[in-house]
């Protein structure tokens, strides 16, 4: 790296302009987002659906369907935060939580790592109150891939979540 200036702090992300130098002696800027990370979780209900929430995405101006997702307060554990993003945005607890996997989001222009969890053994708590979550909802498998199928799903991290937890299959 020759260079690293911020351009910008957020609420959510930083972002910086990195001027780095290739191992030929060719010199690049790269427009770099840091984000603190996130946790999504795929929750099964005992009848195999799996529940969905729907909210308002101002950057592609849509509701999406997503499984319920959150970022890392600092120096949270994913599994903690896994949780306590679970009983906000739909209300239930889980009693089997399972580690499916952990991924760069986009590592061609940021940081941003998810760890996705499987949630299963799901028990009503409480009431979900207003916020940002319009719906939480449950889908079944089928429903799912006709949704990924029609385009009715596009949320990336739902996508890889329901595939990843064996739920819908490549290619349905």
């Amino acid at each position: 790296m020759v260079s690293h200036r911020s351009v910008f702090r957020g609420r959510l992300l930083d972002v910086y302009v990195d001027r780095i130098e290739s191992p030929d002696g060719t010199k690049r800027s790269r427009e770099i987002v840091t984000h603190p990370g996130a946790v999504a979780i795929v929750p099964v209900v005992p009848n195999g659906d799996v529940l969905l929430v729907r909210q308002y995405r101002h950057a592609v101006r849509s509701d999406l369907w997503e499984i319920p997702a959150g970022k890392l307060e600092p120096g949270e554990d994913a599994l903690a935060c896994a949780q306590r993003e679970l009983r906000e945005e739909t209300g239930h607890t889980a009693e089997t939580w399972t580690q499916l996997a952990s991924f760069f989001t986009t590592p061609g222009f940021s940081d941003e790592r998810i760890t996705v969890f499987l949630a299963s053994g799901l028990t009503r708590e409480a009431h979900v109150g207003p916020g940002e979550i319009d719906a939480c909802e449950p889908f079944a498998p089928a429903r799912l891939s006709e949704m990924i199928a029609d385009g009715g799903l596009a949320d990336g991290k739902t996508l890889v979540g329901l595939h990843l937890a064996g739920i819908v299959a490549a290619g349905e």
